[in-house]
């Protein structure tokens, strides 16, 4: 199975793209969760596009796409990481049918997040005006970055693929150029984003065109959750809480939502969160 994420450029011109397919990697997300057709087809687009725009970003950390909406999911958001690992979670959507963006996610707000590893995090928002996945981000980097950008984004619940244009920023940009890439993009079809390699889908596009390709790169599903955070955001919660959750109970479980991996706790586990110097990954 292929996940690979490709960069390319065209000779002579300020226009930049990036192009991705999965498929274990989305695959295996899937398998945790059991989602609708709509929900999955919707999380593999967000997977897409996250790591999408990570590539562009060079630093160390992780780039998160989230959207809160009033429709039949509630909640659903991919993060992709500079290791090129990717996770998603739609929440609470076992029970959307529908196969529309506008439906799954009615009104509410996209946001993409920016989380350096040495460094304060960076959030940009914006609303949900358009009809796709696509065409939100889109509207996000004109209204914030104001760079012209054009993204194509597809997923079944096999395979998820996209590829994304952008105009680098210009003293004179070259908008004849820019509009003649960007209309060649235009022409492709979902089964060739789907089933295409970077290489043979470029050719298609842009044989008449100087683009130039670089290395691929792997991806793979990677949820990056561990005892120790758990055991962190358990200490935020107070020593005096969790004992009258003990009280109760032998153990204190919690389960990753997004990998599902469980976690326990026991009495001396927690009295050892709270000592000086205690060592929390224990197991």
């Amino acid at each position: 199975m292929s996940d690979t994420i490709s960069r390319f450029i065209f000779d002579n011109s300020d226009v930049r793209g990036e192009h991705i397919r999965l498929e274990k990697s989305y695959q295996d997300i899937l398998s945790i969760h059991h989602y609708p057709p709509g929900v999955a087809n919707l999380l593999g687009e967000f997977l897409a596009a996250a790591s999408l725009l990570s590539a562009t970003i060079k630093f160390e950390g992780s780039l998160i796409l989230q959207v809160r909406g009033d429709g039949q999911v509630p909640l659903i958001m991919a993060e992709a990481n500079s290791k090129q690992e990717l996770r998603a979670i739609a929440r609470d959507a076992n029970q959307a049918i529908s196969l529309d963006f506008q439906s799954l996610i009615g009104n509410g707000q996209l946001a993409m997040t920016i989380s350096p590893e040495n460094g304060k995090p960076y959030q940009g928002i914006v609303s949900l005006d358009g009809d796709s996945l696509a065409s939100c981000l889109e509207a996000y980097f004109q209204r914030s970055e104001q760079l012209a950008t054009r993204i194509w984004l597809c997923a079944d619940g096999k395979t998820a693929s996209g590829m994304m244009l952008q105009q680098l920023p210009s003293a004179k940009p070259d908008l004849d150029r820019w509009e003649h890439l960007s209309t060649i993009a235009h022409t492709i079809r979902d089964e060739e984003l789907l089933s295409l390699d970077a290489e043979t889908l470029l050719y298609r596009l842009y044989h008449q065109d100087a683009v130039r390709l670089f290395d691929t790169k792997p991806l793979v599903a990677h949820c990056g959750c561990s005892r120790e955070r758990v055991a962190q955001a358990l200490t935020s919660i107070g020593r005096e809480e969790l004992d009258d959750i003990l009280s109760e109970r032998e153990l204190i479980e919690t389960n990753c939502e997004f990998c599902n991996r469980l976690y326990q706790f026991n009495a001396g586990d927690i009295a050892g969160l709270f000592e000086q110097g205690s060592d929390m990954t224990r197991h």
